[in-house]
């Protein structure tokens, strides 16, 4: 995977990771790895676990049991030479609503022995426009620009992306994904939590996804679930003056005569070389023609669906 440093130790070691908060457990036996360079995606719903753990992984919280190692620390006390690693993108900044942008990256890197410029961190994330302005004024997508700016003033060798493009235009979160990508090219570790699924797809390696306290799939996006084995669906408008029984390679699903029909196969290179072939001799065009595999989010939904019944865990 691009970025990631082969033979360095993981920069983040969780083994058995578990979280109380009295009688109930929001963390149980959790165990994964992110290797160093690696961008990785902790996903679950509401409840799952997960801001408990990456609140454990950032030293904000102690965990009840289990080894944590993240760039080599003990996050729960790793102190000011830990924190000088770290960059955190919180879902919710606290800024200082009088303060200019510029005048919060250089409170931030005065934090730091050799924080990286204030100039070229705010250009790095798009706020070159707006260095004068007070933080209250900017938008909710320039705000979460100043966060980015925020974590990496630092230089940091892990950041913790929580939620990273909310409020984001299509554009911005482009931008804000090849950014990101920069990040991990130049050696940058980063955890991701996101409720976009799009956006987990484009930027991480691989993906964690918990329910109930458990870590319950981990794979790389396009294998999730088994995503990369699951059947294939191939879909198109029938032409005119044909039916399913028509085509090649069926069976065919047809929702109406005339309309759209569709096939589930193991076999896509099979059925559409017959499918064309059928076509090219019938000089016919087929309309509307999509090959699709189940979506990362389709996958995320029968997985978390899965986990739960009724709201209990099963299995």
């Amino acid at each position: 995977m691009e970025g990631m440093a082969v033979g360095r130790p993981p920069a983040i070691e969780v083994d058995g990771l578990c979280m109380d908060y009295g009688p109930f457990r929001a963390v149980d036996g959790v165990s994964f790895q992110v290797a160093a360079g690696e961008i990785y995606g902790l996903l679950g719903p509401n409840g799952a676990g997960k801001t408990t753990t990456v609140e454990i992984l950032e030293g904000h919280r102690r965990r009840t049991a289990g080894r944590v190692r993240v760039l080599g620390f003990d996050p729960c006390h790793g102190g000011r030479r830990f924190r000088e690693r770290v960059g955190i993108v919180l879902q919710s900044g606290g800024n200082d609503a009088e303060l200019s942008v510029r005048e919060m990256v250089s409170l931030y890197a005065s934090f730091y022995a050799n924080p990286l410029s204030v100039t070229d961190v705010i250009t790095q994330v798009g706020l070159a426009g707006k260095q004068r302005a007070r933080t209250r004024t900017l938008s909710g997508g320039q705000l979460r620009r100043l966060d980015l700016a925020l974590a990496l003033v630092g230089k940091p060798d892990l950041i913790f992306l929580d939620e990273p493009t909310t409020g984001f235009d299509p554009n911005a979160r482009r931008d804000a994904w090849q950014m990101i990508s920069e990040l991990r090219r130049s050696g940058t570790t980063i955890l991701l939590t996101s409720h976009y699924l799009d956006e987990v797809q484009q930027l991480a390696d691989r993906v964690g996804v918990m329910s109930h306290g458990h870590l319950v799939e981990e794979s790389t996006p396009a294998a999730l679930g088994g995503r990369d084995l699951a059947g294939t669906v191939i879909t198109f408008d029938l032409p005119p003056s044909f039916t399913a029984g028509d085509l090649p390679a069926g069976p065919w699903d047809q929702a109406m005569p005339g309309g759209q029909v569709s096939m589930h196969t193991d076999e896509p290179t099979e059925v559409l070389l017959a499918l064309t072939q059928w076509a090219a001799g019938h000089e016919l065009e087929l309309p509307g023609l999509t090959v699709v595999r189940p979506t990362l989010e389709e996958v995320y939904l029968r997985i978390i669906g899965r986990e739960t019944v009724g709201g209990a865990r099963v299995g």
